[in-house]
């Protein structure tokens, strides 16, 4: 008799080649595996439902696995816990339905970007934020990310080449705000947030990275909608770097089930699925 077991994961992804498994490199998924090996013998390699790039963090992201053992799911997060390593922590866990799939059960996801524009550099922060020596303009970035809102084509913001049929995807919010920097002291940072029902690769990363242009006086908040229309990844601002980024949460719909792939593209990636950020 098998279950499924559901996990909603943290880590810092500072030391991580990000989240999916990599011949000779340190990963998040590799390094669960090898817990749950250490914990139930098991050659189980977990599902998550973000494949998180190198570099980038988590405080909500959510994986499953198919497991033989008798453990509760109560157990598997205590036991997994006592094997992970400190910069890798189980928030909670519980047992899912015999199918559950992280990926298209995703029906939503938050990301957090971090951006350090204060006059003194990030100490305890440091690996958590993208650091920028000048004063951003929050109030020109907020107008500039109101042209982002809705459902688009991301095409100007996704890192190419690309496989990706479809470039639609619909942001829900996009919020921005000063807040009190890792170091405690006001107002050092500005933070971004962004729902959206899926994202291209490095999608948040290449918006960041545009309202930065703006914020900087690069550009005026009016060149984000152009940027929208352009269809093309060069009319858009650099990619920020991974450091700043963070899943915070992902909103699951238990409900929803893998539909039967196409049997004549039955190795094509599906249009609407999100990948990597």
């Amino acid at each position: 008799m098998t279950r499924v077991i559901r996990l909603t994961l943290a880590y810092e992804g500072t030391r991580f080649s990000g989240w999916q498994a990599q011949p000779g490199r340190t990963t998040v998924q590799g390094t669960l595996a090898e817990a749950i090996r250490g914990v139930s013998g098991e050659e189980i390699l977990p599902r998550g439902s973000s494949r998180t790039d190198a570099g980038v963090h988590a405080l909500g992201q959510v994986v499953s696995f198919e497991t033989s053992a008798p453990h509760e799911a109560g157990t598997w997060v205590r036991a997994l816990n006592a094997k992970l390593p400190a910069d890798v922590t189980v928030i909670d866990g519980a047992e899912a339905a015999e199918g559950f799939d992280p990926v298209w059960c995703a029906v939503s996801k938050i990301y957090r970007y971090r951006i350090h524009d204060a006059p003194w550099r990030p100490v305890l922060s440091r690996h958590l934020v993208w650091r920028w020596k000048s004063r951003l303009d929050l109030t020109a970035m907020a107008a500039a990310a109101t042209a982002l809102v809705g459902e688009h084509d991301f095409t100007s913001f996704e890192t190419t080449p690309s496989t990706r049929l479809s470039k639609v995807r619909t942001i829900h919010r996009l919020d921005l705000c000063r807040r009190h920097g890792g170091d405690d002291l006001p107002g050092a940072e500005v933070w971004i947030e962004v729902e959206g029902n899926g994202f291209l690769h490095n999608m948040v990363r290449i918006i960041v990275g545009s309202l930065v242009m703006v914020g900087a006086g690069r550009r005026s908040p009016e060149w984000m909608a152009d940027v929208l229309t352009a269809r093309h990844r060069p009319a858009a601002g650099p990619t920020a770097p991974p450091q700043g980024l963070a899943l915070v949460s992902i909103c699951i719909d238990p409900a929803r089930t893998r539909p039967p792939r196409p049997p004549d593209h039955s190795s094509s990636p599906d249009p609407h699925r999100p990948t990597s950020c």
